[in-house]
């Protein structure tokens, strides 16, 4: 098999230490393989998503001594080929419209609900039907019947990183209680949320690895998920660990502090920051 990885960040911030080890990583491991590393910017937020943050992460990439094989991939550019996917989750009758806003959701999550987790969606549109969405109404998945399509022999992925080596079975008992009715189609702007726009477009880029941080793990099976619902096959995943702060916290964009283009501004080497994030 041919080894076609990616690193994909959103253009929202500047890249810290832990977007360097990832992009390094996955191309570092690419590289070894013999294989092709791509870079595809998730762009569909159009209010936080900058020009100059693309333009920026592009430069630090190359400082960085990272290469890709193909132009980058704008999420931007493919709103219509996502709402296409949308639509035939909707034609499988596979999903119901959400009028939800956070307060509402997180109003109905302060009431007691028996044997529902916390951070579950508490399906409070469940019963609407698709046929009445507006046009401010999101789309959620319907679960139960998502997990239905789970053919009877079940439904699996492999994982190459060492924290969760081996092979892994969609769970539909875990898929309901505890990750519940994504929203798949977002209402602001009408196209694809993250979960699926990001699994689409490791198909359209025909990636064989998929190389991410480790709290991005329990997103997979919902990745699986939605592409077998498409017909199409999941790659290999490879789930790595995080890099931190001091006080053991996942850095964020909002870790200006620990951007690499501060890093760069203060005279580091590209060598120096492989050997701050351990490669």
């Amino acid at each position: 098999m041919t080894f076609v990885t990616r690193f994909a960040p959103s253009p929202t911030g500047p890249l810290h230490l832990g977007h360097a080890y990832s992009a390094l990583l996955a191309h570092d491991m690419a590289r070894a393989a013999g294989g092709q590393f791509l870079l595809r910017f998730e762009d569909t937020d159009l209010e936080r998503c900058k020009p100059e943050y693309t333009a920026q992460i592009i430069d630090d990439l190359t400082w960085l001594g990272i290469t890709w094989d193909a132009a980058p991939l704008m999420q931007s550019q493919y709103f219509d080929d996502y709402n296409q996917s949308v639509d035939l989750l909707i034609s499988a009758g596979l999903t119901y419209p959400c009028g939800c806003s956070r307060k509402d959701i997180a109003a109905a999550m302060a009431a007691p609900q028996e044997g529902a987790p916390h951070a579950v969606y508490p399906q409070t549109c469940k019963s609407r039907s698709i046929s009445d969405r507006g046009p401010s109404d999101a789309v959620r998945l319907h679960m139960d019947r998502a997990c239905a399509k789970i053919p009877g022999s079940g439904m699996s992925f492999e994982e190459t990183g060492y924290l969760k080596s081996g092979i892994h079975l969609v769970d539909k008992e875990t898929l309901i209680s505890e990750v519940g009715d994504i929203v798949i189609g977002r209402k602001d702007i009408q196209t694809a949320a993250y979960f699926l726009a990001s699994a689409l477009d490791d198909i359209r880029q025909g990636i064989t690895h998929v190389v991410r941080g480790v709290d991005l793990f329990d997103f997979t099976q919902v990745q699986v998920l939605l592409l077998s619902l498409l017909g199409h096959t999941p790659p290999v995943y490879h789930h790595h660990m995080l890099i931190r702060d001091d006080d053991g916290k996942r850095l964020a964009k909002r870790d200006d502090a620990r951007a690499i283009s501060l890093y760069r501004r203060e005279g580091a080497s590209p060598q120096d920051i492989r050997d701050m994030v351990g490669l």
